[in-house]
């Protein structure tokens, strides 16, 4: 197939460079607005020509939209207007606002809706990597809305990229986003403007940090491009699970505070109760 990849990033960029490697795709055309990212992307061999939206839809079997998800609601609409039999696909970390914008498209079934669940905290194209999907989950949305050719072919793709797939509804998926990633961003985001409002005053403090710390604030070093409009875009289940989090701060504050070991305790055992999910 020609494969379009709309928005040369890390997902969108290792995506690429795994149909090159496994032939799936037989000519792989970029798009996007950072000039940069199109000279990278060319040179690092991701892709082998650049075009604008419209040429590449035109001349692609196969359109991988992998850009922050605004741009994704913003862009699905002009590019399903043009398709014929063109199979489209997204990437993207909120799926609710992009498939009911579309639900009534005339050309609704050639559309997928995905999430590869994998990622790291670096952006652009010289982050693209080989081996990023492997072993990793990804998540196909309202599949009865996709026609069997569309969804045979996106289930081929994760095959190829050694992911194991699982489905379930727009809806859903954004809920438990909201609760399995978008929070853990949050708090990474939080806790390391924490640590620098302290390091203010304490320019040794980063030394004492160890592999604990490390971890939780990994992801603070995220991209706001494609971490803002994640936000935006579900807000409404992330400000219900924010809700929830800032419950148990409290609880943590309050036996802390009034050096309530019993308490502390019960809430530490409780959350040990994660092992039986995270084995």
């Amino acid at each position: 197939m020609n494969v379009a990849i709309i928005g040369l990033g890390l997902i969108g960029g290792s995506i690429a460079l795994e149909l090159k490697k496994n032939g799936f795709s037989k000519k792989t055309i970029g798009v996007d607005k950072n000039i940069s990212h199109c000279e990278k992307a060319i040179a690092l061999n991701i892709i082998d020509e650049i075009q604008n939206l419209e040429n590449a839809v035109l001349k692609s079997d196969l359109v991988i939209i992998s850009t922050p998800v605004d741009v994704s609601t913003l862009i699905i609409t002009s590019i399903l207007d043009i398709v014929d039999k063109q199979i489209v696909m997204d990437v993207g970390s909120t799926k609710y606002a992009l498939t009911n914008q579309i639900k009534n498209h005339l050309k609704r079934g050639n559309f997928v809706a995905t999430h590869p669940i994998a990622g790291t905290e670096f952006s652009g194209p010289t982050a693209a990597q080989y081996n990023l999907f492997k072993g990793k989950v990804t998540i196909i949305c309202d599949q009865k809305d996709s026609s069997p050719n569309a969804l045979n072919t996106v289930k081929e793709i994760y095959r190829i990229l050694e992911m194991k797939t699982i489905f379930m509804t727009s809806k859903d998926h954004d809920v438990h986003s909201a609760y399995v990633s978008h929070i853990s961003h949050i708090s990474s985001f939080s806790l390391a403007l924490s640590v620098m409002d302290k390091e203010k005053d304490e320019k040794n403090i980063l030394n004492m940090a160890g592999s604990g710390f490390e971890s939780t604030v990994r992801l603070a070093k995220s991209n706001k491009d494609m971490w803002t409009p994640i936000f935006s875009e579900n807000k409404e289940n992330i400000l219900e699970v924010l809700e929830n989090y800032i419950g148990k701060l409290n609880d943590f504050k309050k036996a802390i505070k009034n050096n309530d070991k019993s308490s502390m305790n019960r809430l530490i055992e409780n959350a040990n109760g994660i092992r039986k999910i995270l084995k």
